[in-house]
């Protein structure tokens, strides 16, 4: 295989494993490096392992059924994948404060689906960043967080 195919498939098993329909932490320890940046437009950047194991167990609880999915083949050059996904989950959980634009008491029985677009740069087999631009307004919007014009 080449190296993108090889980072193709590492990103293939953090999309499932991580993001997908039930997330499985332990693939942070096994395929993230261990300062790894995580940064999405909706949420404050987290780097290492533990926050970012923390960042999901934490959002996983506020939306139980989160999930995000790819509606896209990945595109790899040199040490860059890119993913283009949709996703959502509907805030059934505890109060969530990890929106940069406000937070959500608990059980608000809102539902967010929105889209995106990822950039992971894998060197070595491990994901050192992960930085996404997803359609925030969509989310917010949908969560009450934002007013619709």
């Amino acid at each position: 295989m080449t190296k993108q195919e090889d980072n193709k498939a590492v990103v293939v098993r953090w999309f499932t494993d991580f993001w997908g329909e039930t997330c499985d932490l332990s693939v942070v320890d096994e395929i993230a490096a261990p300062g790894m940046l995580l940064q999405y437009s909706l949420h404050e950047p987290r780097r290492g392992r533990d926050d970012i194991k923390a960042f999901m167990t934490d959002f996983r609880a506020a939306f139980p059924d989160l999930n995000f999915w790819a509606t896209a083949d990945l595109i790899a050059e040199g040490d860059y994948v890119v993913g283009q996904w949709e996703g959502g989950g509907t805030h059934t959980g505890p109060a969530f404060g990890d929106f940069l634009a406000g937070s959500l008491p608990a059980a608000t029985g809102r539902t967010m689906r929105f889209t995106g677009t990822t950039v992971l740069k894998v060197i070595d087999g491990r994901i050192v960043e992960e930085i996404g631009l997803d359609d925030g307004v969509a989310a917010l919007t949908q969560l009450g967080l934002m007013k619709a014009a």
